[in-house]
C-alpha cells in the first residue's frame, strides 16, 4: 500500500511539550501516511534531549517517519567532534549541553547517549517527493538540486527566501522562523517560531493544510 498523506513537521527547538501536543493533534495514521521533521529539534529550548528521544523511538517505531538534518544538529555534531565548538555555543547549544547533563546518572556517563548519536548521524540532507522538495532552510538559486551544497541546504537565508526561481517542484522549508506558514509559488514555509513563544505547526499534504499547537 502505498503512502496517503505525508505530515511535515518544522523547527521544534526542545519544544517537547508542544511537539507531543502536536503530534496528537494531527490525523496521522501510522500505517498508511508518512511524518517528515525538517530539522532543529534542539538548542534554545528547555528540553532538546527530550525530544530527541521522542522523535528517535518515532523513527524506530514506525517506518515512514523521516528526518531531516537542521543547521543546530550539524552544529551539535561539529562541536562533538571538536570542531568550531565555540560558534555552537554561541547558538544557543548551552541549552541543548544541559538538558543530556542533567540526564545523566553519573559523571562517566556519555554526555549523549550512543543511541542518540546514531540519530543524529542517520539525518538526511533534503527529502524528495512527487512534488515537493523538502529541506531545512531551502536552496540556492540557479543551481541543480543535485549539485545543491550541505551548508547551503542548512543555512541558506535571504537568496533563497527573496528568490522566485522555479526548483522544478515546490520547496518546503524552516529553519526562518515567521508568524504564519509562507505560502508562495515556488516555496511553502513551516517554520513559526515554537521556542519564541509563537506556534508549533504541521504541513499535511496533499491537501497543503496546516495544523499547529501554541505554547
Amino acid at each position: 500500500m502505498g503512502i496517503e498523506k505525508t505530515f511535515v513537521i518544522g523547527d521544534i527547538h526542545g519544544c517537547l511539550g508542544m511537539l507531543k501536543r502536536l503530534i496528537d493533534t494531527i490525523p496521522w495514521d501510522q500505517s498508511k501516511d508518512r511524518l517528515i521533521f525538517i530539522g532543529d529539534y534542539i538548542d534554545r529550548g528547555e528540553d532538546s534531549r527530550g525530544v530527541i528521544e521522542f522523535v528517535r523511538i518515532l523513527k524506530q517505531d514506525f517506518k515512514n517517519v523521516q528526518c531531516l538534518i537542521g543547521n543546530h544538529e550539524k552544529m551539535l555534531l561539529d562541536y562533538l567532534s571538536g570542531k568550531d565548538r565555540h560558534i555552537y555555543i554561541l547558538n544557543s547549544g548551552g541549552a541543548t549541553l544541559m538538558s543530556y547533563d542533567r540526564a545523566r546518572k553519573n559523571m562517566d556517563d556519555p554526555l549523549i547517549p550512543s543511541a542518540h548519536l546514531e540519530f543524529l548521524s542517520s539525518l538526511l540532507p533534503m527529502i524528495e517527493l512527487d512534488d515537493y522538495y523538502i529541506v531545512h532552510a531551502g536552496f540556492r538559486p540557479h543551481v541543480p538540486i543535485k549539485d545543491q551544497e550541505l551548508f547551503d541546504m542548512l543555512w541558506i537565508r535571504n537568496e533563497f527566501l527573496l528568490s522566485e526561481y522555479n526548483f522544478g517542484k515546490v520547496v518546503i522549508f524552516g529553519h526562518t522562523p515567521f508568524n504564519n506558514p509562507v505560502v508562495m509559488k515556488n516555496k511553502i514555509g513551516i517554520d513559526t517560531g515554537a521556542v519564541f513563544g509563537n506556534r508549533l505547526t504541521c504541513l499535511e499534504l496533499p491537501e497543503v493544510r496546516f495544523h499547529s499547537v501554541a505554547p
